[in-house]
């Protein structure tokens, strides 16, 4: 099995190419959550996430003839930029394979690294089985995002960096899809720290798992929903699930709308961009999704910053619901001259910010002399929500809160 040495032997090969990436101790969710909050940044990684380290290590122990082969993989989108960049440098062709739906931005940056890209499937295991058709048609190397001591040893390397950068640290915190990050991070960690807790999460639209560890065997899901595309996995790695059964503490669950929170909230208080599976071990911490201690050191590692400007855009408007500070409400007005002010006026009286209103007397839901006006405020949390459709009600309105 993989052990820590083979961690140590990893970073030689990690190291021509990735950087080691900061420890940021953070006032902000410190404050929020009652524990002391340090921040790992593996979203400022080369390729924007931790996969190149596996993808490096990986690389690196090709033989000669299999160079010659060149590789291909699946991934939807990490680890296709890590083994693309990894591969270039090493001189070698490589094929991956991405889901139809892989954000563009990914898709892109993976061409750029000089990935051979085809498209195929709806998630990543269709994009995986399709890889492994290439693998035995084209005589190609597989390397797998995750089911490959080399990757998990590579992916480990950041634990090596927390361990140092860290080493008071109690709980770790680190996303799993198919469970190749956290093998690695658990190994080193605890191969390098005589007391630490490794905690894994899953967003809840992809906990195979979570459900595998409450099972006690592997677990295939039927499709995963996730906005954290980047760990959208339907079933735990038949290798990876060992080392998370004997090496890591506790495995939870986020919701979208958590991860949507922690993303947004990292953005405002820290000014760092992540992915949503960057976002799921800061979620877990933010929701409690497991018990810490008030002045518990913890590390969320915040594995990716690739998201798509699409995606984030309606990431952030749905962290916004969730923190109350977007309202999106309708109602039915009197089509008559002054029945808009009215309804300004009193938005303006509770302090509210119009984002933008849409008026609509063409309905055929609503009265001939009636007209629907849909409007998106800015408010302040909430409270000042309810404290505006409260006011709005008091007028004599109904009020259909949509967001």
């Amino acid at each position: 099995m993989l052990d820590y040495e083979d961690v140590l032997a990893a970073r030689e090969h990690v190291e021509q190419v990735a950087v080691r990436t900061p420890l940021n101790y953070s006032h902000s969710f410190s404050e929020l959550t009652g524990a002391e909050i340090n921040l790992k940044l593996e979203n400022t990684q080369r390729t924007g996430a931790f996969k190149i380290r596996g993808a490096m290590n990986r690389i690196a122990a090709l033989s000669e003839a299999e160079r010659e082969r060149g590789v291909v993989t699946a991934s939807a989108g990490n680890h296709a930029q890590g083994v693309a960049l990894a591969a270039t440098r090493a001189g070698v062709d490589s094929t991956i394979v991405m889901p139809k739906y892989a954000p563009v931005s990914k898709v892109e940056a993976t061409k750029r690294y000089g990935g051979d890209v085809v498209l195929h499937g709806i998630d990543y295991d269709e994009a995986q089985a399709h890889a492994h058709e290439i693998e035995r048609e084209e005589d190609k190397v597989y390397v797998h995002a995750f089911e490959d001591e080399r990757v998990m040893a590579g992916q480990g390397t950041i634990g090596l960096e927390i361990a140092e950068q860290c080493p008071e640290v109690d709980t770790v915190v680190v996303p799993i899809g198919g469970g190749g990050l956290i093998s690695g991070v658990a190994t080193a960690l605890k191969g390098a720290l005589d007391d630490v807790r490794v905690v894994g999460v899953q967003a809840a639209g992809a906990d195979s798992a979570a459900r595998s560890m409450r099972a006690g065997h592997r677990v295939e899901l039927g499709g995963v929903d996730t906005v954290a595309d980047g760990i959208a996995v339907r079933e735990v790695g038949e290798h990876t699930f060992p080392y998370i059964r004997e090496r890591v503490d506790e495995v939870v669950t986020v919701d979208d709308e958590a991860i949507a929170e922690a993303l947004t909230l990292l953005l405002e208080r820290s000014k760092t961009v992540v992915e949503g599976a960057g976002a799921v071990a800061l979620a877990a911490v933010l929701e409690d999704a497991f018990d810490y201690d008030d002045g518990e050191v913890i590390v969320p590692a915040l594995c990716g910053g690739n998201i798509d400007m699409n995606t984030l855009i309606t990431v952030i408007l749905r962290g916004l619901v969730r923190m109350g500070r977007y309202l999106k409400v309708s109602l039915e007005l009197k089509d008559r001259p002054g029945e808009l002010e009215r309804v300004a006026s009193i938005i303006a009286r509770e302090d509210a910010n119009v984002y933008a209103l849409t008026h609509d007397r063409t309905s055929r839901d609503i009265a001939v002399d009636a007209a629907d006006l849909e409007i998106e405020l800015e408010t302040h949390g909430h409270e000042h929500a309810a404290e505006v459709v409260a006011a709005l009600e008091e007028a004599g309105y109904e009020v259909d809160v949509e967001a």
